[in-house]
């Protein structure tokens, strides 16, 4: 068809459909292991991203901004005018409309003789045969691991930051609440920005049907919410213009009048108010106590900058760059919390691998790291049919045994159990072993037979039912029949069994 424009939305709708039914057949299809499913997340991730790129189009081709939609639907109508047909209206010009977009299409195809060929879904078959291009690290392992190496000497590095292994780095990057206030300074925002950037970018990675734009726009209308209530962890009673957050743990300084009163509190108390809200914290208890006193009467941002420890931030007067840092860094440990939640499983699995990974040695890691690529490989590629032509049973290692360990154990004898519901036991080993398990034990309840030791052998069912009959009467031979067998006298000194006894008693005869 010609290059119109409605031709053009055509092929775009035609162009959606067809993506939206590849997906559904990819999402049908179930993956044959974790490298596979991860392939086939990206391949749908490219497709909706196609999705998405042809309707903007089509929205920008109906919002129809330069009347070009509009004046094509009017020409097809026969509402233009045509050189060649002027004067015209009504029926003629509809016509005539058509003739000349018929001559347009042929022009066209006479130009363009590949245009006949109709796209089918054929063309779309290849986005399900593509190997997406996924780079990890080696210590990513493929999405299995965090490689957070470069932000833990990062942290371990800065002034915010204190000493630890890497293994206690990873399972507590994500407590920023623990991190003083007046130490968020211009090096931990940026920090926190490398942290943000390398999570989201291994979320991108290993799980791209996430709508991160979604989950951040979540986010975002959430901590504007809680930020005016002052209700995000780490920055309670936080006010516009206030300087650094101050914990509900510190000292409130509307219960104290004096500053004797609030001498009491301790120095270390008062260390770590001052400390809180980015003062020096240092000298005596009394000078302490009336540095912290200054705050009851006078806000934050015009106190005296000699009151300021050096690490702190210098206040403007109306602070309004200062509350907006703070609120940034805020959003963004909300942020880091949120991402942390969607990688919680990756997260634990690193903190173990890490503190397992000191106690191998290099040919143990060697090791390990060869398994693993043996394994993905094994999962990736497509096992073949493994040849067996003797129908050999299957070894520890999947593979078929020998033929001569085949021949030794007798595994080429069939032994059928009918008490067992006609169960085939393969090798005299397997069925000898048999009478003692719990399938053949059940079959010989429901027979009312106790399971012992004659009836070994014995898989009939006639066969054991005719045994029991034969042991029960043995048994009944040589059982004490107390009717028969115990001895009554009368007062005569005859002697009766206990059965001739009892009749000639209940007839009055004794």
């Amino acid at each position: 068809m010609s290059s119109t424009l409605l031709e053009v939305t055509r092929g775009a709708h035609e162009d959606v459909e067809r993506l939206e039914r590849l997906i559904v057949r990819e999402m049908q299809r179930e993956p044959e292991n974790g490298r596979d499913r991860l392939f086939q997340s990206h391949r749908v991730r490219h497709m909706i991203d196609l999705i998405m790129a042809t309707t903007d189009k089509l929205v920008e081709i109906y919002e129809d901004k330069d009347n070009a939609r509009k004046d094509e639907i009017a020409a097809l109508g026969g509402q233009g005018e045509f050189p060649s047909k002027k004067g015209m209206h009504g029926e003629d010009k509809v016509l005539t409309a058509f003739f000349e977009r018929l001559k347009e299409i042929r022009e066209y195809h006479k130009k363009n003789p590949s245009a006949r060929v109709v796209d089918t879904d054929d063309a779309f078959e290849e986005l399900l045969k593509e190997e997406p291009a996924i780079e990890f690290s080696g210590e990513e392992a493929f999405g299995r691991y965090l490689d957070m190496h470069e932000l833990y000497n990062e942290f371990i590095n800065s002034k915010f930051g204190t000493p630890m292994e890497y293994s206690s780095y990873v399972g507590t990057f994500s407590e920023t609440d623990k991190i003083p206030p007046n130490l968020k300074s211009k090096q931990y925002r940026e920090y926190m920005e490398h942290v943000l950037e390398y999570l989201i970018s291994f979320l991108e990675r290993t799980q791209p049907l996430q709508d991160l734009v979604r989950i951040f726009a979540k986010v975002e209308s959430d901590f504007e919410e809680n930020w005016d209530k002052g209700a995000v962890p780490g920055w309670e009673n936080k006010g516009i213009g206030n300087g650094p957050s101050v914990p509900e743990s510190v000292i409130d300084l509307d219960y104290y009048s004096t500053v004797e009163e609030l001498l009491e509190v301790g120095p270390e108390k008062l260390k770590e108010a001052l400390a809180a809200r980015g003062l020096k914290s240092g000298g005596t208890a009394q000078q302490r106590a009336e540095r912290l006193f200054l705050l009851k009467h006078n806000p934050l941002e015009k106190l005296d900058k000699k009151h300021f420890a050096k690490g702190a931030r210098n206040f403007d007067h109306n602070g309004t760059e200062q509350n907006s840092n703070k609120k940034e860094i805020a959003l963004m440990e909300v942020k880091l919390r949120r991402l942390c939640e969607l990688l919680k499983e990756v997260i634990v699995q690193t903190k173990e691998n890490a503190e397992k990974k000191p106690t191998l040695t290099y040919e143990e890691m060697e090791a390990e790291r060869e398994e693993e690529v043996v394994q993905a490989d094994s999962e990736s590629d497509e096992e073949e049919k493994t040849y067996n032509p003797l129908n050999l049973p299957m070894g520890w290692d999947g593979k078929p045994i020998p033929y001569w360990l085949y021949k030794l154990h007798g595994l080429g004898q069939k032994f059928d159990c009918e008490i067992c519901g006609n169960y085939s036991y393969w090798g005299r080993r397997a069925f000898e072993r048999h009478f003692k398990e719990s399938r053949h034990q059940h079959g010989m309840r429901c027979l009312g037979i106790p399971n012992t030791k004659y009836f070994n052998e014995i898989t009939s069912i006639q066969e054991a039912r005719d045994l029991w009959e034969k042991i029960q009467e043995k048994q009944g031979i040589n059982k004490w029949r107390p009717d028969l067998e115990e001895e009554y006298e009368d007062r005569e000194g005859n002697i009766y069994n206990k059965k001739t006894f009892t009749d000639l008693q209940r007839q009055g005869l004794i």
